[in-house]
């Protein structure tokens, strides 16, 4: 397993998130017309909903690819593991828009890309590593940073500054 450091947090909201998958909804609908969306499960699930909804596509499939261990007690992915593919799509991906959340180290994009060659792939967010992968995407990340996306998080109670104990100068 390769260990990643990151020294960076990125808390993405729902807005956030909605607002960067239309952006990318308008770049894809001046690219053609498509066939379809394939979702690489489980980050590309929710942005796929969204292009769907905004691109007018009802064909939607899912590549189910793991690639992260559990996470730690803080959220963070342990490791990037083994690829494992649970499930893949029939086809080359001609006409499809291949959909991610993101590209990190660029191991799992290589491996779909290489199983849907034509596929056109996008995401949301794009580090360095793995951003020559992509076809096209919204936002670039530096590598050493980990985002936190809106269904990996919750809210709960913040107790207010001035009732936190202080801290020793």
């Amino acid at each position: 397993m390769t260990e990643h450091h990151y020294r960076m947090d990125f808390p993405v909201g729902w807005e956030e998130l909605h607002r960067n998958a239309r952006a990318l909804a308008w770049r894809l609908l001046d690219k053609g017309e498509w066939k379809g969306i394939i979702a690489i499960t489980r980050g590309g699930l929710v942005p796929a909903a969204i292009l769907a909804r905004e691109m007018d596509i009802r064909l939607i499939d899912t590549i189910c690819v793991i690639s992260y261990q559990k996470s730690d007690a803080s959220g963070t992915a342990a490791a990037q593991g083994e690829l494992s593919v649970l499930k893949g799509v029939a086809g080359d991906g001609e006409g499809m828009i291949l959909i991610d959340d993101l590209v990190d180290t660029g191991k799992t994009a290589r491996h779909v890309r290489e199983m849907l060659p034509k596929a056109h792939f996008a995401t949301i967010y794009a580090k360095p590593a793995g951003k020559p992968l992509v076809d096209t995407f919204i936002t670039e990340v530096s590598q050493d940073t980990w985002i936190r996306f809106p269904w990996d998080m919750e809210h709960i109670f913040s107790t207010p500054l001035a009732e936190r104990p202080k801290k020793p100068e």
